[in-house]
């Protein structure tokens, strides 16, 4: 597994409360906005925390230890200073001025996928920050800026046994499409099977 954030089919992780940032107390100042260089130190520790929490038993510990946050950071920080081509963006969970979460968000880049198919590379939130609304907040501005980039259909991919993740993502309007593929995750070869969950945009998924 050499990709570090902007293939399809990472650990989607998440929390399982809505959207609750108006509510008086710590939540007051929880926030999502567009991800800039300097926070790519931030996301690279995020995104290594909960990748290692996904894949721990699931892959060799070799595996396991790839997932470096400096190795995550650089990638991010050399695609946030030259983005790819087509709609590609990083979007934070912020609990204050910290970095809580991340979002990548993308053309479907699934053979089957038409020109209006969007997809959510990524969607991470660290341990300590989950229940907090922050897994809600950056679901429902990627599939925001999904739609304004004129796509109709978000999909997002995860293990096949990541009960948790699809619960979230069933309360927010998403469902099974059918599809589901065996990824390679090691370099002996090892797969573990993911399934793609769609929503329609037009249907307002992620309320």
């Amino acid at each position: 597994m050499t990709d570090h954030g902007h293939e399809h089919g990472l650990p989607h992780d998440h929390d399982h409360d809505h959207d609750h940032g108006h509510e008086p107390g710590p939540l007051a100042d929880a926030s999502v906005r567009r991800a800039r260089p300097n926070d790519a130190p931030a996301v690279g520790m995020v995104q290594a925390t909960v990748f290692r929490e996904a894949y721990a038993g699931r892959v060799p510990e070799d595996v396991v230890a790839l997932f470096e946050p400096d190795a995550f950071a650089r990638t991010w920080r050399e695609s946030l200073a030259a983005p790819p081509e087509g709609v590609h963006r990083l979007l934070v969970a912020c609990a204050g001025d910290q970095v809580v979460g991340l979002a990548a968000i993308g053309p479907s880049q699934d053979p089957d996928a038409g020109p209006a198919a969007g997809e959510v590379t990524v969607l991470a939130v660290h341990p300590d920050a989950r229940r907090q609304g922050h897994g809600s907040r950056l679901l429902n501005a990627s599939v925001d800026l999904l739609a304004e980039a004129g796509a109709e259909s978000v999909t997002l991919w995860l293990l096949t046994d990541d009960e948790p993740t699809r619960a979230f993502l069933t309360a927010s309007g998403f469902g099974p499409d059918g599809a589901f593929r065996d990824r390679v995750v090691s370099p002996d070869g090892d797969t573990l099977r993911e399934v793609r969950l769609t929503a329609e945009i037009g249907e307002d998924p992620a309320e």
